[in-house]
């Protein structure tokens, strides 16, 4: 990894092994006995139409509000609901699976230009079970309720997501093998989503559906303490052009993480009836290029003040790359 060399004689975890072990310690210490994948009972579906739960919330789908959609039959909608509660649990199987930890399996082998201490490869590994935990909740989910309701769980496809990612990294590609993937791995465990934060407190929902998201998000703060870590070493190595070009890289990183999955939504619509130029024009009207990117805005913002504090808005292209994006905090976000 040529672009990922080691500054001086530091360790990027510090120069004292003792300082690395009390920060580490700090955060998975205790990991054999709070982790999802230690503690969490197996989520179990249960039947809870009589009290008018739904699959998923609906305030998270705002096409539902389409005129074109309400139109649709009550069975109909469900039917939306589910697929997109499928959709949700597909997208983080996939990225559990595919980006995060082939990201992570890199800390956890040791496989990086720099050393890394046994404790921080041995919290790495603790992080690539947590994920394939929740690929697997996820997954057993989409199962569970296809079996429950009889709606069979539309393809999905996450290779367009995953191709914009590798697309947006592509220029570091050839100085510093493996760096996008390091990337791509902070942006998605240091942002906030709606999903994680509103689904386990909205009680409009089934259980077992609060219940597994809750595990993930409860999972995912120690997460982005570990990688909020990671990156402010993994930082430090880059020579200052590899920074530039990275700090040019990270809002398309940030939106391809964070925009909405239309294809999926698209998919989901046409197989209810809805004539393709009529869902053209149900995501054009609903997703809004403001609204969607106040959306990415909103959720990436504490990974945005990380970066601008590490200084990648003043790197050459920085600042442009951010503002192009519409991903500059206003002063109130920047408080939040």
């Amino acid at each position: 990894m040529a672009g990922l060399a080691v500054v001086g004689s530091k360790s990027v975890f510090g120069e004292e092994p003792e300082v690395v072990g009390l920060v580490t310690q700090s955060l998975f210490s205790n990991w054999h006995d709070r982790a999802s994948v230690r503690i969490a009972p197996h989520r179990l579906l249960r039947d809870e139409r009589e009290q008018g739960k739904a699959l998923f919330s609906r305030h998270l789908m705002p096409y539902l509000e389409h005129p074109e959609v309400r139109a649709l039959s009550a069975d109909t909608i469900d039917s939306l609901i589910a697929q997109q509660l499928y959709s949700y649990l597909n997208f983080v199987s996939n990225l559990e699976s595919k980006i995060v930890n082939r990201g992570t399996k890199l800390i956890a082998h040791g496989e990086l230009a720099f050393p890394v201490p046994q404790k921080v490869r041995l919290d790495a590994w603790k992080i690539y079970c947590d994920e394939a935990h929740h690929a697997l909740s996820g997954f057993d989910l989409i199962h569970q309720v296809s079996q429950g309701t009889g709606i069979a769980a539309l393809p999905y496809s996450f290779d367009g997501i995953m191709r914009r990612l590798d697309n947006a990294g592509q220029p570091l590609e050839e100085e510093a093998p493996h760096l996008v993937h390091l990337l791509q791995v902070v942006v998605f465990e240091t942002v906030v989503t709606s999903l994680l934060t509103d689904i386990p407190r909205d009680p409009t929902v089934v259980t077992a559906v609060r219940e597994v998201v809750d595990d993930h998000a409860r999972d995912e703060r120690w997460h982005h303490a570990f990688y909020s870590l990671f990156y402010d070493h993994l930082w430090a190595t880059l020579p200052p052009d590899t920074r530039s070009r990275a700090a040019r890289a990270l809002p398309e990183l940030i939106t391809a993480c964070l925009a909405p999955d239309r294809a999926a939504i698209g998919t989901a619509l046409e197989s209810v009836g809805l004539p393709r130029d009529t869902v053209r024009g149900v995501l054009d009207e609903t997703y809004t290029d403001e609204m969607v990117t106040a959306q990415i805005r909103h959720a990436a913002r504490r990974s945005i003040r990380m970066f601008a504090e590490h200084d990648v808005l003043d790197l050459p292209g920085g600042w442009d790359a951010f503002a192009k994006a519409g991903l500059l905090l206003s002063k109130e976000e920047e408080r939040r």
